[in-house]
């Protein structure tokens, strides 16, 4: 027989068990008071969460009534409650996968769970407060700044920190050789070039459509510019197998794939944002230590196309 605690809810089933609106949940996840995990597009809380989160709210003082009061206190609302609490990271690159790995060996208390989404769409899941640590790399064509604006909108009025998780060159894809002799942006204009395209709200999406639009092309010009792959392994193997003449991704990604040449035309910051809760500061101390020790920049420093200069240097932090 099951455990009870074993089972786990949609929010829509938490608005109803505790008779409050689906927002209101999505804001206690959010500020870190009720503990939840992403299963592919859904966000789920496991049973013994709820009742941690049930318990607690059960000791909030009524008006009027008295109440024995134990020191230290503020302990119980964090980890202590409930152990391997799960920690969503969102974002495509391998670096997140060591990253979780040496999260999960130094801060026992947590169990980091991996989502597979864009950069843009890791900051909306963060603002609905569905993820824990995401990674972006979005360009700001108009500033050349990576990240930083896009964060200040969408997260405007949340406690976060931003540190760098590493830098990468971005540009790209094409048969080898190099036929069709790309050079850079402006040459995407030339007319029968078969094109391949990342999904709306990925950084390499994001950084094509801020070229396109710098350099005054129309995106319904590119013959291809609907044909989607939804991470570069997909884009870069389109290319290889001549299904398309050029595509945008890393430079990592060509070096695995083989038989395509890549073109870098910009290095691109790959960040991460964390939002500040009462939860999430008891282990950004250790996430830190982490990112900015030898034996973490080792394991990246074995992948080709990586540069490691700002790795673990905080960016931002309000």
């Amino acid at each position: 027989m099951s455990n009870s605690n074993d089972m786990s809810y949609t929010t829509e089933e938490i608005a109803k068990l505790l008779k409050i609106s689906k927002l209101t949940v999505y804001d206690l996840i959010k500020k870190g008071e009720l503990s939840s995990y992403r299963v592919g597009k859904q966000m789920r809380v496991d049973a013994a969460d709820l009742e941690a989160y049930k318990q607690r709210s059960r000791m909030v003082p009524v008006p009027g009534q008295a109440v024995e009061v134990h020191s230290p206190v503020a302990p119980q609302t964090s980890t202590s409650v409930s152990t391997n609490r799960p920690l969503v990271i969102t974002g495509h690159d391998i670096s997140l996968d060591i990253l979780a790995n040496h999260m999960e060996q130094a801060i026992p208390t947590i169990r980091p769970l991996r989502s597979f989404v864009g950069s843009l769409d890791s900051l909306i899941s963060m603002y609905k407060g569905e993820s824990d640590i995401v990674s972006t790399h979005l360009l700001d064509g108009d500033t050349g700044e990576y990240n930083l604006p896009y964060i200040r909108k969408l997260l405007v009025g949340s406690s976060y920190v931003v540190v760098n998780l590493l830098s990468r060159n971005a540009g790209l894809y094409v048969q080898p050789g190099n036929p069709f002799a790309l050079k850079g942006w402006s040459d995407l204009s030339r007319s029968g070039l078969r094109f391949v395209n990342r999904e709306k709200g990925s950084g390499a999406r994001v950084l094509l459509d801020e070229q396109l639009r710098l350099h005054g092309i129309k995106p319904d010009h590119l013959n291809g510019y609907d044909h989607i792959q939804t991470n570069h392994l997909g884009v870069a193997t389109k290319v290889a197998t001549g299904e398309a003449d050029v595509g945008i991704g890393i430079e990592k990604t060509a070096s695995i794939v083989g038989k395509i040449d890549f073109i870098p035309l910009v290095q691109e910051r790959y960040d991460l944002v964390i939002l500040k809760t009462t939860w999430s500061q008891t282990w950004i101390p250790t996430l830190l230590q982490i990112m900015q020790s030898d034996t973490f920049k080792k394991e990246l420093r074995s992948i080709p196309g990586f540069d490691l200069s700002l790795t673990g240097k905080i960016l931002l932090e309000t």
